[in-house]
């Protein structure tokens, strides 16, 4: 199945789609957030994706963490000003909604998709609320059991969306590398049989690496310009230098899967004649005499009769005389 995000095609037979997940990087500086942009360009993610709340609507006012979201709000306008500049920095640009005015808001600015918080993979009235603008949902599935990810899949389809890809995630900053249960992939890719993502909340690229070798189809990425800056994420994000990187082996792992078809590859035919035998004389053989077992052995190089013909060669008459060690070719038998 695949799903048009904006220009690209996300599933079976695609690049994989990578995602730079701004997040809260921006520390709620518009500024820092459009360099996250522009360096997420630079570094050839497809898309870059930040989180779009209210802090009163998100989290209670007696909360610990409501003071902290509410200095990481960007505005409406900050948000209209980084679509347009993710736009002329040619990178798609979405994000994560988490309230209705923050849907409404990503509606205005027409995002080519919208992302659900594994926070928010139970809250089935948001689900609903983004899936009726039949937009492209990127689904994280953090803290959830398959049941509960049945539900928000069900949410989205019984409003006639089918446009779902799903992302297992471990919501742990960082995940340890022993939690990450990649195998839940191919559970979620055989229960649903929507294109399969990694959301990637660890520090180490290995566990990336090995997800997009098991199908991911999607990579999403926490991404900073400068891991040292303040910020609750920044520590746990790729740097541009990482990020780069990290793409680049991406690719070269879509490259390492080839067609699939079993045929010799280019950089192999060179060596075909020299690693593979054919049958070469092991004595002086007179024309008109007949082949037998004691005048041939399989040796290398391929340059003559392939082993699969020994036994049919045995008992036929050359044509020539033939020296010690020489291939014997077709033309050579009577």
């Amino acid at each position: 199945m695949k799903i048009k995000i904006a220009n690209k095609n996300v599933g079976d037979g695609c690049p994989t789609f990578v995602i730079a997940e701004g997040g809260l990087n921006h520390n709620g500086d518009v500024r820092l957030a459009k360099k996250i942009v522009e360096n997420a360009a630079n570094v050839g993610a497809d898309a870059i994706k930040f989180q779009t709340f209210d802090a009163s609507d998100l989290v209670s006012s007696k909360s610990k963490a409501y003071k902290l979201f509410r200095k990481l709000e960007l505005s409406n306008s900050d948000f209209s000003e980084l679509n347009d500049f993710a736009k002329s920095n040619q990178i798609i640009f979405f994000s994560t909604p988490f309230g209705i005015k923050a849907v409404n808001l990503l509606i205005r600015l027409k995002v080519p998709a919208f992302k659900v918080a594994s926070g928010d993979l139970t809250n089935l009235p948001l689900i609903s609320y983004i899936a009726r603008n039949k937009k492209p949902i990127i689904l994280s599935t953090g803290m959830g059991n398959i049941k509960e990810v049945n539900e928000a899949v069900q949410a989205i389809k019984s409003v006639r969306n089918n446009k779902i890809i799903i992302m297992h995630s471990v919501t742990s900053y960082p995940t340890p590398y022993y939690e990450v249960n990649l195998r839940s992939l191919t559970t979620l890719k055989m229960k649903f049989k929507f294109p399969i993502g990694y959301s990637d909340n660890g520090s180490n690229d290995l566990v990336t690496l090995v997800a997009v070798a098991m199908g991911s189809k999607v990579i999403e990425k926490h991404f900073t310009i400068n891991k040292k800056l303040r910020g609750p994420d920044h520590r746990i994000s790729a740097d541009p230098k990482q990020m780069k990187n990290l793409i680049m082996q991406i690719r070269q792992i879509e490259e390492m899967f080839g067609t699939g078809i079993k045929n010799p590859q280019p950089s192999e035919l060179g060596n075909l004649v020299m690693a593979r035998r054919s049958i070469h004389t092991i004595q002086k053989i007179k024309k008109n005499s007949r082949i037998s077992t004691e005048m041939i052995a399989i040796k290398r190089p391929a340059s003559g009769i392939h082993p699969k013909f020994y036994y049919k060669i045995l008992g036929k008459k050359t044509k020539r005389n033939l020296s010690i060690d020489e291939p014997i070719k077709w033309s050579d038998l009577k």
